[in-house]
């Protein structure tokens, strides 16, 4: 679908939980030709995840260079960015969960990481394709830090999408293109 005409820049893949988003990145990030590297945002901090991290792992093969960070996210890019490279960052939100972990109540310090993020993205060499949940759709949160939480991610998504050139939404496992220049 977009394997020919997506060389370099960002593309951002959103959707609800068990959507395909992650299945579809993936399959982007295969047919593009180019060294793959797997930025994890997700932690295993219970045995579930473990699993699900180690069966996602599974899955991607061996032709797939993992780098885990769940904090310095545009760091770890600027380190890895380059020309001849696709980065598959999986994801965002579960990134921003990781941020609110790390400084509570401190907004200023999570709105300042993805300020960065935005920064780095948008001067990318390389292809970097961003997989991020669509947490606003839903019922209004019942407590403060859960609207909190859903108001950043839906600004986050907002502001990754405004930079993208690729946007596309996937509803059932089927991609809907929202954005391609």
């Amino acid at each position: 679908m977009f394997r020919k005409e997506f060389k370099r820049g960002c593309m951002l893949v959103i959707g609800g939980a068990r959507s395909g988003k992650s299945r579809f990145a993936l399959d982007v990030c295969n047919g593009l030709g180019k060294e793959r590297i797997f930025l994890a945002t997700g932690q295993a901090l219970d045995r579930e995840m473990a699993e699900r991290i180690r069966r996602h792992r599974e899955e991607r093969g061996d032709e797939w260079m993992t780098v885990e960070e769940p904090i310095k996210l545009a760091e770890s890019i600027r380190d890895l960015d380059a020309e001849g490279r696709v980065i598959l960052i999986d994801c965002l939100t579960l990134w921003l969960n990781n941020l609110f972990l790390e400084y509570h109540e401190d907004q200023e310090a999570i709105v300042r990481a993805l300020s960065d993020l935005e920064r780095q993205l948008r001067t990318a060499q390389g292809a970097v394709v961003v997989v991020s949940n669509e947490v606003g759709m839903g019922i209004v949160p019942d407590n403060a830090l859960s609207r909190r939480f859903r108001d950043t991610a839906g600004s986050a998504n907002q502001r990754i999408a405004g930079i993208a050139r690729k946007v596309v939404a996937i509803i059932a496992g089927t991609p809907l293109v929202l954005k391609d220049e």
